[in-house]
């Protein structure tokens, strides 16, 4: 990556303003779990409000002080602001306050490449962090608007700025075109599961709420989860056996946040299509959070910005743990399953979640009782491999009666 990355452990004054304008109250507190998932030493937060932005610094004068003073007191590296900053403005604050001026979405950008593990991963933010540098190209520089010069370079020709440009964009087409051959991967990835006709069931969620705790208590995998944000970025899938349902795929995918960078997402498109495949989605909640409702609305927003919105989905409140609550199911009037109450960290009402899961998708199951010839051995063998027979009975004649519930897809694949 050839870019300027905010490093961690330096010292950092926060600054946050709420505009009258602004329909909800901005969280200080996850504002703050950001800056110490990117490393950063908290060592100031300015607080304040405001009518409307200021369109040359975003904040006031005096405000502006206040920022300044505070940086110089704590010696401070990097002041973070909340918000969305044009480039104009990044490049008028960084030259008031003489230190480097990251906005929420450079700070979320900073956190992914941390976090990015595989080489489709690494793509994916790379993209999101270029197409974000790309508009804020001449901060810093001294140098851009003067001409190359050199043998064969002098006379009218490009600036170094066009050139790094130039060279962006052609950096940005080669990862696209990369990470193009990685969505028909996955495409065809799918198309397989289809024709095996796996049900997919995609964990979704607001960031830190518990997802890839779920899926390693479900799948016993070991997929690396903490009580930080984003700590999942890139998407896996793993194959469960539900009882008197069969096999499923459980997909783990990146945790959602208010005010998402569109870079992002843009980027990550290959991975949250398989969220947008899905046959259910897992709304994971935590149930702990006072704002619950926000979050909950933030990541709806983001489903329908990725088109999966229209999908079915079971709202899964987690870490019921810490309001030491009883596990349950919530259903409608008609008494479908719509929400179950679970604790992924100890993993009380997994099986009312497996309950709920199995209403949700058992819409075409066969659940009958058969009765096999001793030359049906192979069918036999074939519904026991699958968990699909409940009770079995043998007959005088040789013969066994089995009672056997499987998705009826499966059932017609076996005895056409």
């Amino acid at each position: 990556m050839f870019f300027e990355r905010h490093h961690g452990g330096e010292r950092t004054v926060l600054v946050q303003i709420q505009f009258s304008s602004e329909k909800r109250d901005l969280s200080l507190h996850e504002f703050e779990e950001l800056v110490t998932s990117a490393g950063g030493q908290l060592v100031a937060t300015v607080t304040g409000s405001r009518t409307a932005p200021n369109a040359r610094t975003f904040v006031g004068e005096g405000k502006l002080q206040e920022i300044l003073d505070a940086r110089r007191e704590h010696e401070a590296e990097v002041v973070i602001f909340n918000h969305v900053l044009s480039p104009s403005q990044e490049r008028n604050l960084e030259q008031a306050l003489s230190c480097r001026v990251l906005a929420r979405t450079g700070l979320i950008l900073d956190i992914f490449a941390q976090r990015a593990r595989t080489h489709e991963g690494k793509l994916q933010v790379e993209l999101a962090q270029l197409t974000h540098l790309s508009t804020r190209l001449i901060r810093g520089w001294t140098h851009l608007e003067r001409q190359k010069g050199g043998i064969g370079l002098r006379g009218p020709g490009e600036t170094q700025l066009e050139t790094d440009r130039r060279l962006l964009r052609a950096r940005i087409r080669s990862i696209q075109a990369r990470l193009e051959r990685v969505r028909n991967q996955r495409e065809q990835s799918r198309r397989a599961r289809r024709r095996a006709e796996l049900p997919v069931l995609s964990l979704v969620g607001y960031t830190n709420a518990g997802k890839s705790t779920l899926f390693n208590r479900v799948t016993t995998s070991e997929v690396y989860a903490a009580d930080q944000l984003f700590a999942t970025l890139d998407p896996t899938l793993a194959r469960v056996d539900i009882e008197h349902l069969g096999p499923v795929l459980f997909a783990d995918t990146v945790g959602f946040i208010s005010d998402l960078p569109t870079t992002l997402i843009e980027a990550f498109k290959a991975t949250l299509e398989e969220t947008a495949e899905a046959s259910l989605l897992l709304h994971v909640v935590d149930v702990s959070a006072s704002n619950r409702d926000e979050l909950m609305l933030d990541v709806e927003t983001v489903l329908s910005e990725i088109g999966a919105d229209t999908l079915p989905q079971l709202l899964v409140f987690n870490k019921l743990d810490l309001r030491e609550q009883p596990p349950r199911i919530v259903r409608n009037e008609s008494g479908v399953a719509t929400a179950v109450y679970i604790s992924a960290f100890t993993g009380e009402g997994l099986d009312l979640l497996f309950e709920a899961i199995r209403e949700r998708l058992s819409v075409a199951l066969f659940d009958e009782e058969i009765t096999l010839n001793p030359q049906r051995a192979k069918l036999r063998a074939a519904l026991y491999e699958m968990g699909a027979v409940c009770t079995e009975q043998w007959e005088p004649d040789g013969s066994s009666r089995l009672h056997v519930r499987l998705p009826l897809s499966d059932w017609r694949r076996l005895n056409p």
